[in-house]
């Protein structure tokens, strides 16, 4: 059994009666009163997003996790199938464990969060970033410009994504997979 201090982001905890991962945490230590750490928790069943505050030392039960590289096969109306890099068997996760699903495409390698104890998967993780082929991009206007501008871009898995002027269709660029910004144009 772990403590409010283990506490650290990607963590998954018991709580409530369901299995919440830690996307953000800060340790608080006021100037008054006790330290205590506010955390967000993501729940893993069914992607509801919650605040939470833990007092300092207070008892967290821990669920013991493992990481595996899963191969992005293809979607259907349900959710996402998955094929396992070392021994080939096919897992499906529900359209909801996954954030920003819209920057896979197929062929991509994803990381696989699994329950340690049934093998039953928690959520998926995408790359930092992924290099993507622009389809459509909408006409820049170029000039009367004092800072960064802007367009809207379609990419080849659908997502759409802002970027800048110079950017044509047949580019490839790279993403980001947290919030789905443009990084840089490939070559």
């Amino acid at each position: 059994m772990a403590t409010s201090n283990d506490i650290r982001k990607g963590l998954c905890i018991e709580y409530s009666n369901d299995i919440f991962k830690v996307i953000e945490f800060l340790h608080v230590k006021p100037g008054k009163g006790p330290a205590f750490v506010r955390t967000k928790l993501k729940s893993v069943t069914n992607g509801k997003v919650i605040d939470n505050t833990f007092s300092a030392g207070h008892k967290i039960d821990e669920v013991k996790v493992i990481t595996r590289k899963f191969q992005y096969l293809y979607d259907d109306e349900n959710g996402f199938h998955f094929m396992n890099n070392d021994d080939f068997s096919q897992l499906y996760i529900n359209k909801e464990m996954i954030e920003n699903a819209q920057f896979m495409k197929a062929g991509e390698e994803v990381t696989i969060i699994l329950k340690e104890a049934d093998e039953t998967p928690l959520s998926a993780e995408l790359p930092q970033s992924v290099f993507l082929d622009v389809i459509e991009a909408d006409p820049g206007v170029k000039g009367n410009t004092a800072t960064n501008a802007l367009k809207n871009a379609i990419v080849e898995t659908g997502a759409r994504v802002m970027v800048p002027l110079f950017i044509e269709p047949g580019d490839r660029i790279k993403v980001s997979t947290e919030d789905g910004s443009y990084l840089e144009r490939v070559k």
